[in-house]
């Protein structure tokens, strides 16, 4: 692979603590008691993944793995509270997936624009004035903030073009990329010219244009690891056609059946979906063909499957404006480029609740129930989500601690109060 392209990245991000709630009592000239004053902490930042038109590879990822969010700031005194931490935002090419790094599910897919929040910020523990009863006047305590979250992704680039070259190395990709497009790739007279795909957009006539692709070449195995074309597959994944480019000249000696049938093969075995999509095929270099045999028996062959066949010459520039018209023709009636659907669900990982966790009554009623246990499993649950809640209850079921609420005298309706969540207790 070209040192200058990089299309796969193993990152870890992880998002911000919250900041801390302070224990603060109002002190003021000729004021006796002022009361409890601290300020709640700020929120810990989230790690954003944003689109930009201007990146095409994952290149920055390269050297730097592990990015991190800003922590919220304590809470202060005067009821004021802590600064929240800054989020981070990651700039990646449009078209990047993102996967979870373990279990390699569609997290999300950058391919419209829109911004993704990949890690939460934990939440600002709240300061002292939060507990202030009328038989509870000076709470000396307040609550710790939330560890933010932390997950390891593995970030992967899948062109956006409407349509894309296949076909072996040497076959003339390059050359008619360059002839039906402004782009300029690398073009020379040996294998492997092409390192890293290239894209270039074809006008055919006025309103109408699409973005061709050009995969480096793909050899027999390419779908088993072998050469450049396994790096590349996955490029031509949501192209909406394929044009299979087939040199029929016969210099280097070669079958285009053969040819023909070895790239399929290949593609099959990457993706089955993927060498049943609709393809054109493109017989190379006429104006250099010592017989017409192979191309005859190319034309036979691709006919006989169902796909049009065109023949021309992209040095000579010679049937490649039928080929680009034809293949407006054809995206006219194809869906949208593929937009892929996240696949992963959130699994909450696994906190050890065998610590124990501490439960006291305060003067008002309210149970105060703590634990570093406690507080790891509510740093990993999004309370916005019915889901998660829901998984949060079964958890604090399974490990007892509503069976030791009860047997310590709680009622229907008394308040809990875990760290920053209050609810009203129901059995």
């Amino acid at each position: 692979m070209a040192a200058s392209f990089v299309d796969t990245a193993r990152i870890t991000v992880r998002a911000g603590n919250g900041g801390n709630g302070v224990v603060s009592f109002h002190r003021e000239k000729y004021v006796a008691a002022g009361g409890p004053d601290g300020g709640d902490g700020g929120r810990g930042g989230d790690v954003i993944l944003e689109v930009n038109d201007h990146l095409s590879t994952l290149m920055d990822f390269r050297y730097k793995r592990k990015y991190a969010a800003g922590n919220g700031m304590d809470g202060q005194g005067k009821r004021c509270s802590g600064k929240d931490g800054e989020n981070l935002v990651i700039k990646v090419p449009r078209g990047t997936v993102v996967r979870d790094a373990a279990t390699g599910e569609i997290i999300c897919d950058l391919s419209t624009g829109a911004p993704f929040v990949l890690a939460r910020g934990g939440n600002g523990g709240w300061g002292n004035k939060h507990f202030a009863t009328p038989t509870r006047q000076v709470p000396r305590f307040a609550k710790a903030g939330l560890p933010g979250q932390e997950r390891q992704v593995i970030l992967e680039l899948k062109l956006l073009a409407d349509v894309g070259l296949v076909g072996f190395p040497n076959v003339g990709k390059s050359t008619l990329l360059s002839v039906v497009s402004k782009a300029q790739p690398k073009i020379a007279n040996y294998h492997f010219t092409t390192l890293s795909p290239n894209l270039g957009v074809v006008y055919v006539e006025e309103g109408v244009s699409f973005v061709l692709a050009d995969i480096p070449g793909i050899i027999e195995g390419a779908a088993d690891g072998a050469g450049l074309g396994h790096d590349f597959l996955r490029h031509i994944d949501r192209c909406r056609l394929l044009i299979h480019v087939v040199d029929v000249s016969g210099s280097e000696g070669r079958d285009p059946v053969a040819d023909f049938e070895a790239i399929q093969a290949e593609l099959r075995e990457y993706s089955p979906e993927l060498a049943s999509r609709r393809m054109l095929v493109a017989g190379n270099k006429v104006d250099i063909a010592a017989d017409r045999t192979g191309l005859e028996a190319l034309r036979a062959h691709a006919e006989g499957l169902g796909m049009p066949f065109f023949e021309l010459s992209a040095a000579a520039q010679q049937g490649t404006r039928e080929l680009m018209y034809a293949a407006a023709r054809e995206l006219e009636s194809l869906p949208p480029i593929t937009v892929y659907e996240p696949t992963y669900v959130e699994r909450p990982p696994e906190v050890d609740l065998s610590e124990p966790m501490t439960i006291t009554r305060e003067d008002d009623g309210t149970w105060i129930v703590e634990g570093p246990a406690l507080q790891r499993l509510m740093a990993n649950v999004n309370f916005g989500d019915f889901e998660s809640r829901n998984w949060f209850d079964r958890m604090l079921r399974q490990c007892g601690l509503f069976d030791r609420l009860e047997e310590m005298g709680i009622q229907d309706g008394d308040p809990v109060s875990l760290y920053n969540l209050e609810f009203e207790y129901q059995r």
